[in-house]
Formats: structure tokens, sequence, C-alpha cells
């Protein structure tokens, strides 16, 4: 923490702690503070003489927790924190500098409901930064996003009703595991039980959830990015083979995700998965790797590769 907030600053923040982990010791407090325990202990005494009733325990699962009941005053933002949200928001969502934007809307509330001292700087970072639009970005609606987060934490399967990239719209009863955010698009990691397999759809494609009465326990120790980013390259339209001269160690960190599984073969290593866009597949992620290789498969991306090397070996011929 800066060094030089008023002991009312460090009370405040003291009071975030405690709500944030209750069980807090006063070394941990201190050194989250930045201070000695001695006076970490002074601000929990400023807490309880201002009627904050702060409860402590001894023991190895001791430490300081608020009591029951506690009502808590409004948030309080630091000038850094509050420029950090703004540069957060607007590195997310472009569109939120713009005041007629829904999340811009709630910005604007939340840095107007800030103290001048500590708003005036994220004011002014908002009216004055510019954010470029992301021509790829796609936001999903916020209601959508909601049932889908509820029934997460809840365990409850539901039915999606899911628009495909071609515009063909169909149903589907899941179990929703996690939300995923990777480069900006949000991602439902579930268990499709119309499939029988595990799916990644994209939550702004997701148009309808409903409710099904069923529960489900989601596999232990998930780690939900390691699974989004494994499947991602597995599960659409036109299948992929690519075989690689190189052995796997070395072809393996030019690889994404996404652009399927790689399993060694022999000598070298093959790529095994598939793509919704055997165009943009060979375009901008096999040219990017430097090892030869080989399209065993699918016949859309062999026509892909084709046609892209037909056009690059057009650009260096010499003209008549």
């Amino acid at each position: 923490m800066p060094h030089d907030l008023s002991p009312t600053a460090r009370a405040l923040r003291t009071l975030e702690i405690l709500q944030a982990r209750p069980g807090t010791t006063a070394g941990e407090l201190a050194a989250r503070l930045g201070v000695a325990e001695r006076a970490a202990r002074r601000y929990v005494g400023i807490l309880r003489e201002a009627g904050i009733p702060v409860e402590s325990a001894r023991g190895p699962h001791g430490g300081y927790r608020l009591g029951r009941g506690t009502r808590l005053p409004p948030v309080h933002f630091t000038q850094s924190e509050a420029v950090g949200l703004v540069m957060a928001v607007l590195g997310g969502q472009p569109a939120a500098a713009d005041a007629d934007d829904l999340v811009g809307t709630a910005l604007g509330k939340v840095v107007k409901a800030l103290p001048e001292r500590v708003g005036q700087q994220a004011a002014r970072l908002r009216e004055y930064a510019a954010a470029a639009p992301d021509p790829y970005s796609a936001r999903p609606d916020p209601a959508v996003t909601s049932e889908l987060v509820d029934a997460v934490a809840s365990r409850r399967r539901v039915a999606v009703t899911y628009r495909g990239e071609a515009g063909r719209e169909w149903e589907a009863d899941v179990d929703p595991w996690s939300l995923v955010v990777r480069y900006g698009r949000w991602y439902l990691l579930c268990h499709s039980h119309r499939a029988d397999a595990i799916r990644t759809y994209r939550v702004d494609r997701v148009r309808a959830v409903r409710p099904t009465g069923h529960g489900f326990e989601p596999p232990g120790d998930l780690d939900a990015v390691a699974v989004l980013e494994e499947n991602l390259g597995l599960g659409w339209e036109f299948p992929t083979r690519v075989v690689f001269d190189a052995p796997l160690a070395e072809v393996a960190p030019w690889i994404r995700p996404p652009m399927g599984r790689l399993e060694p073969l022999g000598e070298g290593c093959v790529l095994v998965g598939s793509t919704r866009n055997p165009a943009m597949y060979a375009q901008e992620w096999l040219t990017t790797v430097p090892y030869a290789f080989r399209v065993e498969g699918g016949q859309e991306l062999r026509a892909a590769v084709t046609e892209l090397a037909a056009r690059l070996a057009a650009a260096v011929t010499d003209g008549p």
C-alpha cells in the first residue's frame, strides 16, 4: 500500500480485507497494510470504536473476522483502483467509451459516484482516451450470461438454444461446467448430452437458456482454461490431419490448441483436429509453422492449401 495513506484510509482498507478474507491474522493484516502488527491492531481498534463489530479468535484457525449482521459502508476506491477499473473496462470493451453503451452507462455511474479527489483522474481518462473497436469482438447477452452463471454455480443442467455460424438453430441439454473468457470472447465449457461429449459454445450465439430440473457434478480438479484450449480444435465441421517430418518437441511450440491435438508419429508427428474455416486454417495457422508438412486430410483443407500454394506461386512468377 502507499505509505502516505491516512489512518482513516488504512482503517477502511482493514475493513475491506476482513470482509474479503475472514480469519485474517494480525500478521497477515500487517503485511497487507504494509505496517507493523501493533499498527494493524490499532486499525482494528479504530473499526471497533466506530461501532463495527470485529471478532477475534486465538489458535491455528483464529484471526479477525467481522461480526454477523455487520452493515458495511459504501465501497471505497483509491485513485489507482479507479483508473485501473476504467482501463480494464475500455480495454475489454472499447464501446464503453460511449456513454450510450450499456457498460459505458454503468461505468459512468461508478465514476460519478466517486469522491472528486479520487474519481477525477478516472473521469479524465474516460473522456480523453480513445478505444479502437475490435472487429472480431462478439458481446454476449448479459441476461443469457447471467442465467448460465447461475447454472454453473448451482450445478444445474440446462437446455440451450444455440445458433451456429451458418445460422441454423438447435437445442441441446448441457451440463455447464464453466464460463471462460478467451481473447475477448466468452465460451461455455460444458458436457453436451446431445453429442455425449465435451463441447465449447460461444456464449454470444446462445439464444436462450431453459432449466431442466436435473443436477450434475462437474469433473474434479477441473482446469477450465486448459480443457477449453484442448477442445477448441475438435468437433468442427471439416476434419484436419497434417503430418510433420520434424519431432513433436520441435513442432509443439508452433501449434495453437485450436489447431487440434499433436501426437507422435514415427520420427515426426501428426496434428489431428477439425476446423470450421479451412482457408483460415491454411493461411493463418499452417503457414506460420516453419517445418515441412503434408496435408493428409480432410478434403476441404487439402483444397484450401492447394489454392493458397497456387496463389503464392503466381505472385513470384515472371510476367510475359
